[in-house]
């Protein structure tokens, strides 16, 4: 199951290079994968306040060109079970007018109860079924 998010590169996202600075793309990543755990119907502000802590354990980023003031584009979100305590989101920044791989990600992440104890809540292991 493939989710997009739309995006446009704003101005000060840029760095003095005139192109989207690296650190920035982070942030496309993550609220992508926030709207895609919204769109099934995860509350990720609930989890947190029900002690449930949804954490990135690692992030492999692959730039394939950059992105530059005003360009359109969308994030695809493809989650992947890893083992049985992590899951993957396999992440693809495209430049809308062409379709460029612009960056291809790779975020891997688990969740945590308040005792910082790995452990998958129901609805999040039903995403990777």
């Amino acid at each position: 199951m493939t989710f997009k998010v739309d995006f446009k590169v704003r101005d000060y996202e840029c760095d003095l290079q005139g192109i989207v600075n690296n650190s920035v793309y982070f942030n496309y990543l993550e609220h992508a994968r926030h709207e895609f755990l919204h769109a099934q119907g995860i509350d990720f502000a609930k989890l947190a306040r029900e002690k449930v802590n949804l954490v990135v354990l690692r992030s492999e980023m692959d730039y394939k060109a950059s992105l530059v003031p005003g360009d359109e584009f969308y994030v695809a979100v493809e989650p992947e079970r890893i083992s049985r305590l992590k899951f993957a989101f396999r992440q693809t920044v495209y430049r809308k007018h062409d379709d460029k791989v612009m960056l291809q990600a790779l975020v891997i992440g688990t969740s945590v109860n308040e005792k910082g104890r790995p452990f998958l809540p129901e609805e999040v292991d039903n995403l990777f079924k």
